[in-house]
């Protein structure tokens, strides 16, 4: 009997290929619970192949209670650095023989307890979670009893959670830093919204910076604008209109930074000629952007290896693991020439 394109193989198909039981095919799929020899292993195997069967993993979460299914809820994919970060987490995933579902907040924080709540939902076996501005749902996530990791800046000791995070307000500090060292007195901020928490952690390291070359801030030079590429093209606009520059910008994230370059070349202002410009949470786009980007760096590769091995090993009380940043020098800030190379054997390092 010819069976219809859209025919489903079982593991009775399965086993009548392998001249087998069907228990014998599920110790195979399921390597166990009790062993099969190596020859009835290989023609149940082998029978696998032919028939095309897929074994049902919903009938196997049911059984197990093990989804094989890790979720991910980030404040926004748009953002470079949080897109890199993702990926680096589903690869981690893939590695580790887990899938990630991806969920988007959209900056929104009622979005976000939304997708926290459908993840449950699918009941995955551990949560990764960014929050949008640092307040986390934590009540949520410990009333479930699922596994979850924060990668975020939270105060670990106080929540009693599992945290993996990088010193924003130093990684900050440093940069601007780096740009102070070239001499430059006037020097502006493109940050993200004022009642963000990390954009405050970030502004404080921006002062931190002024205060150790002991130069005063000028409030005209501190722009708030979205985290995004639009508005560090509308921060670039507003500085233009002012008719007064500044002679070098520290912004607080990689769109912003090419957003504001975008928006001087119009004007005719040249990077880093007319204004030196860093930021915060490059990517390798950074290095290919023109002029490339001096910025810091945070090490996703270490970030995602971690935050998948603490939360396989889960347990309800508090870890937590600090990440050092990374300073990886580009053309925007005045600073010779960097080849593209020089960037790719930073970025091995993640």
């Amino acid at each position: 009997m010819v069976k219809p394109s859209h025919y489903r193989a079982t593991r009775a198909d399965v086993a009548r290929e392998a001249g087998t039981s069907v228990a014998v095919v599920s110790y195979v799929v399921n390597n166990g619970p009790r062993p099969v020899a190596a020859a009835t292993r290989e023609r149940v195997i082998a029978a696998i192949k032919k028939t095309g069967y897929r074994p049902n993993n919903v009938a196997r979460a049911l059984a197990s209670g093990m989804t094989k299914t890790y979720g991910l809820v980030v404040p926004n994919i748009s953002n470079p650095f949080i897109a890199s970060l993702a990926h680096a987490l589903q690869q981690e995933a893939l590695d580790n023989d887990m899938v990630m579902l991806l969920g988007d907040a959209g900056d929104c924080r009622q979005r976000e307890r939304q997708l926290l709540n459908n993840m449950l939902s699918q009941q995955v076996n551990g949560l990764l979670y960014v929050s949008v501005d640092r307040r986390p749902y934590i009540d949520l996530l410990r009333a479930s009893g699922t596994p979850f990791v924060l990668i975020d800046q939270i105060d670990a000791s106080a929540h009693q959670v599992n945290v993996l995070w990088v010193d924003e307000c130093e990684a900050s500090r440093r940069v601007t830093a780096h740009l102070l060292s070239h001499g430059y007195q006037d020097i502006g901020i493109i940050c993200g919204p004022l009642d963000r928490l990390n954009t405050q952690e970030r502004l404080q390291g921006w002062r931190q910076a002024l205060a150790e070359y002991q130069l005063a801030e000028r409030p005209e030079w501190i722009i708030s604008t979205p985290y995004t590429f639009a508005g560090g093209y509308q921060a670039a606009m507003r500085m233009i209109q002012q008719k007064s520059l500044p002679r070098a910008l520290f912004a607080t994230n990689e769109a912003q930074a090419i957003g504001c370059i975008r928006g001087l070349a119009q004007q005719g202002v040249r990077v880093p000629e007319d204004l030196a410009l860093v930021c915060f949470n490059g990517t390798e786009q950074s290095a290919y952007h023109v002029p490339s980007l001096t910025t810091v760096r945070q090490p996703v590769r270490a970030i995602a290896k971690s935050a998948l091995k603490m939360l396989a090993g889960w347990k309800n009380g508090t870890a937590v693991c600090e990440f050092s940043h990374h300073l990886v020098q580009g053309e925007s800030c005045g600073c010779p020439t960097a080849s593209n190379s020089e960037y790719g054997n930073e970025t091995t390092n993640y």
